[in-house]
């Protein structure tokens, strides 16, 4: 009888890609004692004593809890294999938009498919990657990670692998949870309840249930001395210099003069057109009356710069609520029904500093003018200033509070379907129906163009004065004048129709010749709508967005065999068709289609073979196949936001846009848009490598894995941008500033393929058992090691970007080394566990690209920034976890975790968000952070 289950188990698992159990195929006829021997190593990353041909992890329940993680993005973060996932510190003024990812090899979410139960969810944008807050941690069973690409059985997506979250099933009790996290200054909470009730096998059925709360508080930028502040303080090469990065739009603000410019024998200076030439006198009254700037700002020339970093949140607020229904019934002796529905509300609220005004013009005859700035011009500039709308000023709208931005994604999920075995076939059909909408609702700290304006060119409020001396009533003259409303609504959707056979086909000498088969049709659609606030263009300089509905279908078959070549060499082959069919815009005018569509086949070969019953070894290639999203193809051009960093007009940039530069080193606008001429992502990869594992606890493996991709969709970063007019000249557009009127200079940052990437790297794992007298010490030592990561500039032939253990172009960084260190020791009813997580270090972004660099004790003694680079040191942290079990029913546990309160190492890379000093994508902000948690089984 046994045997019969396992069977069954094993045709399922090694044609559908359930992967972890492929553990079972070379064995399952051998019965009991060879299934009692796949037992979990106590690491934090569980393995099976007898693994298949692919690279494997298994993460269960027991794991997740002594890792002491509370959220599975947080459970995502601790795998060494994960690296470009989207962090919640990105959210805070950075791409994040309340979202967090998966992402195996540095590869970006996009190439990581993440499946719950075996099925894909609908995505958190217009391509594959999820929204990974909407799944429930404590409705997880275990954690499947597919550490290789997996195309030819998935499809499209799955080019550096597959994370399965296995939900739990066949629950026949009901289990409270609740843990509080402590660091200082801030917390955290969460509550779940599972229950469930019918036994499949005596009732014919079983229904399970399980609802979790998570709450988390912010966590401010003064509260983190690391973080408090972007005038940064460092020493380098003997010197005590800072690294200021700073807004113009500063508070008190700064007030700009355009003039005609004269030359040496005091005539007008003409351009090629015959007009006047302009220059801009900057200054900032504060500091022309007082002597130096603001304690907010430092110096930028004659104007200032304001701190902005000391008014931001850190890390954002955020609410999740999970609810998890499941349902399986006996149709018949050999067939079950099942429903698997969930829904998920989070909620992350992000604030970022005060509102930047941008340039506005100001009446320079007003007394607000006369009394802060022309007073303080050079009569050249007073005697020269331009005929109209001379004097424009930036402002930081301090008084109007934070920007503030709540994210609230809602997201239903419902799988029904029926599977069972028709004459030793096992068949497997359901239908996926899937959705998530994600509003972003501006708070506060928005001005409404009409009411702002009046007030400020009024004079009721004097935007050059000391904000300290500004009255209640002013304040609340500014505040008053904030928006708050919905801003825009993302809907995704999928809808998935998909079925699988697999069963036996032959019998050779070595064993049982197995064959899957399957098909799967998807249409997903992604649609953004502008709230009415934005359609109406009521915030300060604010243009409405383009709205969009996209839609796509996908149609894909599959067929896989496993081939047992002799009793110990196994060698499994699939194929897969995909076609990615043309997306449509239903709200554009005219032919609403897109682009066209593509297809691909692609194919892997895969080998096991295991000379001894303690040792494995194993490869394989395949093939990878990848379409761009549906918004790098078909987004209209759209507002981003401004450059994360300020900018001179870059040397070299063609004369008819160089005359649109801002005259001063300031941000610039930024457009992105969609390339309906993008081509689809192909990939080559393979893997070897080999696990042994002895009776006693002991194992140890090494798998090498090399990744090479053509035609890789990116999008160029503002620093290639800037860095490289020339090459990039249709990146350079114009706007006009609805502030002054006046045309400036923008950029855009298109969807473009590359042309190549190269990525390779060794994951390796060592576990081991010791037992002691008085207990059993588990211990598991597991890391990734990254050989190469490399891509091909885009316009380029021969140049290669990396940010292997460096800040590359991208701005991002890939970690040479990363390793964690797990250990459990279980005596009696105890339990303590220690892990220890560590990256490497690496090479630091340029002081220049994102700060502008001065003497510590004199600050207007600017110091060359670009030649200061920065090493940034290993970045280890350890977590200590006591649990004790309280009869059958009951487990309390204590943890720490950042035991020794390590601090974020010290960078001078900015692109994550506002945050300043450290990087919020690499390491932890909170600090030491105490936790108690508790469980009941009844």
């Amino acid at each position: 009888m046994l045997n019969n289950k396992v069977t069954k188990a094993v045709r399922l698992a090694i044609a559908f890609g359930a992967v972890s159990a492929t553990a079972f195929a070379a064995n399952a006829e051998q019965g009991e004692e060879k299934i009692e021997k796949i037992e979990i190593t106590g690491s934090a990353i569980k393995r099976t004593d007898l693994e298949g041909a692919l690279p494997i992890d298994v993460i269960d329940a027991s794991d997740i809890a002594k890792s002491g993680v509370t959220s599975v993005p947080d459970l995502v973060a601790n795998l060494p294999a994960m690296q470009g996932f989207t962090a919640a510190g990105e959210s805070v003024g950075g791409g994040g938009g309340g979202v967090q990812t998966a992402s195996l090899r540095n590869l970006g979410a996009e190439y990581t498919l993440v499946l719950v139960n075996g099925r894909r969810m609908a995505s958190s944008d217009s391509g594959s990657s999820i929204d990974i807050n909407s799944i429930p941690l404590s409705a997880i069973k275990r954690v499947e990670i597919l550490k290789d690409g997996a195309s030819a059985l998935y499809g499209s997506d799955a080019i550096a692998g597959v994370v399965n979250f296995i939900l739990k099933d066949d629950v026949q009790s009901t289990t409270v949870s609740a843990r509080y996290d402590k660091p200082s200054d801030t917390s955290s909470s969460n509550f779940s309840i599972t229950t469930g009730f019918g036994d499949l096998d005596s009732d014919g059925f079983n229904i399970m249930a399980s609802y979790s709360r998570d709450e988390q508080d912010n966590l401010r930028s003064v509260d983190r001395d690391f973080a408090r502040t972007g005038f940064v303080e460092f020493e380098h090469a003997g010197q005590n210099l800072v690294a200021i990065a700073g807004s113009s739009n500063a508070i008190p603000g700064n007030a700009y003069v355009k003039y005609y410019e004269r030359d040496e024998a005091g005539a007008y200076v003409l351009n090629d057109e015959g007009e006047r030439k302009t220059k801009t006198y900057s200054l900032n009254p504060y500091k022309e009356a007082n002597g130096s700037c603001h304690t907010t700002s430092a110096p930028s020339g004659n104007a200032c710069q304001f701190d902005y970093t000391s008014t931001l949140e850190i890390q954002p607020e955020s609410t999740r609520d999970n609810l998890f229904l499941q349902a399986v019934a006996t149709v018949t002796e050999d067939m079950e029904a099942y429903v698997t529905a969930s829904a998920s509300k989070f909620e992350m609220t992000a604030r970022i500093a005060p509102y930047p005004t941008g340039g506005f013009t100001l009446d320079e005859n007003s007394a607000l003018i006369q009394d802060n700035v022309i007073k303080y011009l050079p009569d050249n500039v007073k005697a020269d200033m331009v005929e109209k709308n001379p004097v424009s000023a930036r402002w930081r709208v301090l008084p109007g509070g934070n920007r503030t931005d709540e994210y609230s994604t809602t997201t239903n999920h419902i799988v029904a379907g029926l599977r069972g075995e028709f004459s030793e076939w096992s068949y497997d059909f359901a239908i996926t129906s899937s959705g998530a909408e994600r509003e972003q609702n501006r708070i506060t700290g928005y001005p409404l163009e009409k009411e702002f304006m009046a007030l400020v060119t009024s004079g009721a409020v004097n935007i050059f004065e000391d904000p300290d001396k500004l009255s209640d009533d002013q304040n609340k003259m500014v505040a008053d004048t904030m928006f708050s409303g919905l801003w825009e609504t993302t809907d995704t959707d999928l809808l998935a129709i998909e079925g699988k056979t697999s069963g036996a086909i032959a019998e050779l000498d070595a064993g049982t010749v197995y064959l899957g088969v399957g098909f799967d049709y998807r249409q997903s659609g992604y649609s953004l709508t502008n709230g009415e606030g934005q359609n109406a263009e009521v915030v300060l300089f604010e243009s409405a967005g383009t709205e969009f509905d996209l839609e796509r279908d996908s149609y894909g078959a599959f067929a896989e065999v496993i081939v047992p070549v002799m009793e110990n060499l196994e060698v499994t082959g699939s194929l897969r068709y995909d076609e990615i069919g043309e997306i449509t815009d239903s709200k554009r005018t005219g032919n609403q289609t897109v682009n066209d569509s593509a297809d691909d086949t692609t194919y892997k070969v895969s080998i096991s073979y295991r000379p001894t019953d303690e040792l494995l070894l194993r490869a394989s290639y395949g093939t990878g196949f990848k379409a761009a999203t549906m918004r790098q193809i078909a987004a209209p051009r759209l507002e981003f936001g401004v450059t994360a960093s300020p900018y001179d007009c870059p040397a070299g940039l063609a004369p008819e846009k160089a005359r649109y530069c801002h005259q001063d080193k300031l941000q610039y606008d930024v457009y992105r848009e969609g390339e309906k001429d993008l081509q689809p992502e192909t990939s080559k990869q393979y893997t070897f490598g080999f696990v042994w594992a002895g009776d006693t606890g002991t194992s140890f493996g090494i798998d090498y894995w090399n990744i090479e991709m053509e035609n890789e969709v990116r999008r160029l970063t503002q620093n290639q941008i800037f860095g490289d007019p020339v090459t990039y000249d249709e990146l350079f557009t114009t706007k006009v500033d609805r502030g002054t009127g006046d045309t400036v200079l923008a950029i855009i940052q298109p969807a473009r393929n590359v042309g190549q990437s190269r990525t390779s790297g060794i994951d390796w794992h060592v576990d081991f058992t010791t037992n002691f007298s008085f207990g059993e010490l588990k211990s598991s030592l597991m890391g990734t090691y990254m050989i190469e990561d490399e891509s091909l500039r885009v316009g380029t032939t021969d140049v290669w970007d990396t940010s292997l253990g460096q800040v590359g172009t991208d701005e991002e960084v890939a970690f040479r080394n990363i390793i964690n260190f797990n250990n459990t020791l279980t005596h009696g009813d105890f339990t303590h566990s220690l892990n220890l997580k560590a990256r490497s270090g690496y090479t630091d972004a340029a002081a220049d690209v994102s700060f502008y660099v001065a003497k510590a004790d004199d600050w207007d003694s600017a110091v060359d920034g670009s030649v200061i680079q920065k090493h940034v040191p290993v970045y280890m942290t350890f977590d200590y976890r006591l649990a004790y079990a309280w009869g059958d029913n009951a487990n309390v546990a204590f943890g720490i975790k950042n035991l020794f309160d390590k601090e974020p190492p010290f960078t001078l890379n900015a692109a994550a968000g506002h945050q300043v000093g450290y990087d919020p994508r690499y390491a932890d902000a909170y600090g030491r952070t105490f936790y108690l948690q508790a469980d009941y089984t009844f």
